[in-house]
């Protein structure tokens, strides 16, 4: 995915799962076909990551490198900021269905390192048996600039996605569907006529119950509110005529969620196979998305009037 070389003892941004973490490079090495350890040829750096354990030290490929620079770092934390969302939304949901008690998955998820990460790893650490099978994606670069930006303008510059959104997300997923189907024999993906319907329903739904829970910016919540008022619980709207949330927003917010699969994938009890099959047919999404970015994505985001902001911060 990258074509960047890294030096040794140079400071670098390193992807471990969905999240970003700060590492150091200890060494390099190309591997060939007979020498590789992970089944990808080519350029391996062996990383720490800062404030960790040797005992994390790794060999990683190039694609899951970046450059220390303002932008990757901005990345980082946008990131983050969707993780320890996720994490609150989870623990908040395990309290309840305890009763109010603190379930012990919730309190790891939600404490320790600042960014949830360090006990989810320990525990993986500590019981290797049960550890689940992990959900790597490749983000394209262009994409990754589109989620900086839009973290830039929603939480930096008080800018909201207009909505509803056109194409929204059940209209991606639908064109996305009939661009495989297009392609017949010639895609690699596998049974797309018997496992797509099934795979696009199943990001639809996971977008429609992710999104209010996981996928939005403290700064986008009362925007929310009102679109819920406006297509679902409203005294406008009839019984039977209620809008899902992907016939409203589109592909910022399909975005956001596309990169945060691999956690939420991590704390479901999908198989190893079906996570296979999941990742090939999302980054061959996301690669879609690239072709179709001036078409799917808001050229501009609308500013929020100062009326909204102190909503927002109320």
């Amino acid at each position: 995915m990258s074509a960047q070389t890294f030096a040794i003892n140079e400071r670098v941004l390193c992807y471990h799962g969905p999240l970003i973490y700060e590492a150091k490079v200890l060494k390099l090495d190309t591997w060939d076909a007979s020498t590789t350890q992970s089944g990808i040829v080519g350029p391996h750096y062996y990383v720490h990551y800062k404030g960790w354990k040797q005992t994390w030290d790794e060999w990683v490929d190039a694609s899951r490198l970046l450059k220390f620079n303002e932008t990757n770092i901005a990345l980082q934390k946008a990131l983050q900021s969707q993780s320890q969302a996720a994490h609150a939304s989870s623990a908040k949901a395990a309290k309840a269905q305890a009763g109010g008690g603190a379930g012990a998955s919730g309190s790891r998820g939600a404490g320790g390192r600042k960014d949830g990460a360090r006990g989810t790893k320990r525990g993986r650490e500590e019981d290797e048996g049960t550890r689940k099978p992990e959900m790597k994606l490749n983000v394209p670069e262009m994409l990754k600039v589109l989620l900086v930006d839009d973290w830039e303008a929603v939480t930096k510059n008080n800018q909201l996605v207009g909505l509803p959104r056109k194409p929204n997300v059940t209209e991606l997923l639908e064109d996305f569907k009939q661009h495989v189907l297009g392609q017949g024999s010639a895609t690699h993906l596998k049974d797309p006529k018997v496992l797509l319907p099934t795979i696009v329903a199943g990001l639809q739904t996971y977008f429609d119950r992710a999104l209010g829970a996981n996928l939005l910016y403290r700064f986008e919540r009362p925007q929310y509110a009102e679109v819920r008022k406006k297509y679902v619980t409203g005294p406008t709207v009839q019984v039977g005529q209620e809008k899902e949330m992907s016939a409203i927003y589109g592909a910022e917010h399909f975005l956001r969620m596309l990169v945060s699969l691999p956690q939420m994938v991590a704390s479901s009890s999908m198989d190893g196979e079906s996570v296979g099959l999941l990742r090939e047919y999302v980054n061959e999404l996301l690669q879609w998305l690239v072709k179709e970015k001036d078409r799917v994505f808001a050229a501009e985001y609308e500013s929020a009037s100062i009326a909204y902001q102190n909503i927002s911060r109320s």
